[in-house]
């Protein structure tokens, strides 16, 4: 992407990597929110809410640099360099970046290349989904007496196979929530079988916090059957939880009913 630069004009060049939360818009922080008022540039991908850059100037550019079909998507290098050749012609750069930046979110990526030019760099934490997403379904990651330990994974390893650690979470006593793992789902079953796990709770939420979120509740033995009835994808950002701390869900919002989003923001 070209660049055109600012001409005979002052520019102060800084970058605030800014977590928008799970998904839906009203999770972002004020600080946040102060940042993107104050942005020359806002560098956004497909897990930010489009309303979010509101609150940036009219007069500030907005680039989108991703979706999950992969049309128009950057990689992470060219994020890197768009984030710092922005931020040398035209001043303050938001890069906007869904959930928190340091949790999968590649953010310490971005913050190294951006030092490594000099560039003051700002951080703005975010809500991570592995807690917030399923304590909206009234699913405590840790619990008194029922989970005393939480396990946040991705599903894989830098070299895309099946990360070693899963066999270890799955044998432990811990809440364990899977990242970017929705299409490894029969594999990660199969891993908790291995474990001794059939009946152990588990959860599966689609598009956490946003009017559209789809959620599955079951058992490891039977989660992939509900998941599919719930009609959950992998068109969205799909978030796996597994443990005892499962079962508070129904506790917490009675039997047989799951939070509905849309009541909530009605």
């Amino acid at each position: 992407m070209a660049i055109e630069e600012k001409k005979n004009t002052y520019v102060d060049p800084r970058i605030t990597l800014v977590g928008a939360g799970p998904g839906d818009p009203d999770l972002i922080s004020v600080k946040g929110v102060k940042a993107l008022k104050s942005a020359d540039v806002v560098i956004y991908d497909a897990l930010v809410d489009e309303s979010l850059l509101k609150y940036a100037p009219d007069s500030a550019a907005k680039v989108f640099v991703g979706n999950p079909s992969g049309e128009e998507n950057f990689s992470q290098d060219m994020v890197n360099q768009l984030m710092v050749d922005y931020a040398l012609n035209f001043g303050h750069v938001v890069r906007l970046k869904g959930g928190d930046l340091f949790v999968f979110g590649r953010g310490y990526e971005e913050l190294d290349f951006a030092t490594s030019y000099s560039i003051p760099t700002f951080v703005v934490p975010g809500i991570s989904s592995a807690i917030s997403v399923p304590g909206l379904q009234g699913i405590p990651v840790t619990h008194k007496g029922v989970s005393e330990s939480l396990w946040v994974l991705t599903a894989t390893d830098a070299d895309g196979n099946i990360s070693s650690e899963l066999g270890e979470a799955a044998r432990s006593k811990a809440t364990v929530v899977i990242l970017l793992g929705f299409q490894y789902l029969q594999k990660i079953v199969h891993i908790f079988k291995e474990a001794g796990k059939e009946q152990l709770p588990a959860a599966i939420i689609q598009n956490g916090s946003m009017k559209n979120e789809r959620v599955a509740i079951g058992k490891v033995s039977d989660i992939s059957s509900i998941a599919s009835e719930q009609g959950i994808d992998n068109t969205g950002p799909v978030l796996l939880v597994f443990g005892t701390a499962v079962s508070l869900h129904t506790r917490a919002l009675g039997s047989g009913q799951w939070l509905t989003i849309n009541k909530v923001f009605a």
